[in-house]
């Protein structure tokens, strides 16, 4: 069963922008939360986490361009990124720790559920 449901995902050009979306059917409200990126040949890498606090946590490469957010009423997690560049470009994954911290969420291990993905595409 799907838990994690990403979209939003699509094609832009640079410096441009696009709002991920995630509906998560196992929500939690303290549990972590983060948005992760892979492309073909390179490990799957994450951009963006939030705690239960919804402290967040950005990937250096994202800061000051990227928002991660959450909405308790809608179980779903965002990701706005703005200033987008082609080195941005990937798989965007939504995961869910099913554990919470007052800290970085990359500190409780590997996120226990995973959606499918959506592309991003960034043309320059």
């Amino acid at each position: 069963q799907v838990e994690l449901v990403e979209s939003g995902g699509g094609s832009v050009q640079a410096g441009g922008s696009l709002r991920l979306s995630c509906e998560d059917s196992g929500y939690v409200w303290n549990n972590c939360m983060g948005w992760f990126r892979q492309n073909p040949g390179k490990e799957r890498e994450i951009v963006a986490s939030i705690n239960m606090h919804d402290n967040p946590t950005y990937a250096d490469s994202v800061k000051g361009r990227f928002t991660i957010s959450k909405d308790n009423d809608k179980r779903t997690l965002y990701l706005q990124m703005n200033s987008l560049k082609s080195e941005d470009a990937g798989i965007y994954y939504c995961a869910r720790w099913n554990t919470w911290t007052w800290g970085n969420c990359a500190s409780q291990g590997p996120p226990a559920r995973w959606g499918q993905g959506t592309q991003v595409t960034v043309s320059s």
